[in-house]
């Protein structure tokens, strides 16, 4: 029996517990920019569900029409360096949190994923998408810019053979029917499912062994895990090449 409990976790996102599923909400009102608040919240109510023993399965759900439009503009074209290599430093932390996290993850894709937020879409497990006009995608070589080496690691891991020159180096923006063949989504269903499909898959997922999980995320996952830890750790020291992601 579903006993829905919501609490806030910071400006912009609200977590919801609903039988042994968390449901992470993300809605600041306009593109759901990843912000270094936003990275925190998610990353905390992460924690959280890691900590809990009756937490199976976490599903990170965007506001309608948006999951997550990319980082934070505001810090993107300030002109500090400093403060854009560790925003997006940051989010590659999330992403890298998200693949190799002991807890399920299911991500309810409301609407637009471009850049930071189509890389936390390949950072969940499953990836629910909604069937509308949207555009989901890595957009950087679009606006002059190069994915830090992280990026690029998780999506070599993700991403379909056959569409990554494509979605990568081209910079190909498809809606969400696309992003199930180039591999940003598992499925695409009516705006009305969404979010009842991707708690459907996050039971699912938490009713197995989570011991048997836990290690079998690090057997398949922890080279690439280590590899994009390595690459964060450099990005912070040395700063993240030519581009990063918008």
């Amino acid at each position: 029996m579903s006993d829905p409990t919501s609490t806030p976790a910071g400006d912009t996102v609200t977590i919801e517990r609903i039988d042994d599923v968390l449901v992470v909400h993300l809605d600041d009102g306009k593109a759901n920019a990843l912000s270094a608040s936003v990275i925190a919240a998610v990353t905390a109510a992460l924690a959280h569900a890691e900590a809990d023993d009756t937490i199976g399965a976490v599903v990170l759900h965007g506001r309608p029409g948006k999951f997550c439009a990319g980082f934070d503009l505001s810090v993107m074209r300030s002109g500090d360096v400093g403060a854009v290599i560790r925003l997006v430093s940051d989010g590659g932390e999330l992403v890298r949190r998200l693949y190799g996290s002991p807890v399920p993850v299911v991500a309810a894709c409301t609407g637009h994923a471009l850049a930071a937020g189509a890389l936390l879409l390949l950072g969940c497990d499953v990836r629910v998408g909604v069937d509308v006009d949207c555009k989901i995608g890595l957009n950087e070589v679009a606006i002059g810019m190069v994915l830090p080496d992280w990026a690029l690691t998780i999506a070599d891991d993700r991403l379909s053979r056959r569409h990554l020159q494509r979605v990568v180096v081209h910079a190909v923006v498809t809606d969400a029917r696309g992003a199930v063949d180039s591999g940003f989504l598992d499925e695409a269903v009516a705006e009305h499912e969404v979010l009842p499909a991707a708690i459907a898959h996050a039971r699912t997922l938490a009713a197995l062994s989570g011991r048997a999980y836990a290690g079998t995320v690090l057997a398949l996952r922890g080279r690439v895990l280590e590899q994009m830890a390595a690459q964060i750790t450099h990005d912070r020291e040395f700063g993240a090449g030519p581009g990063v992601p918008a």
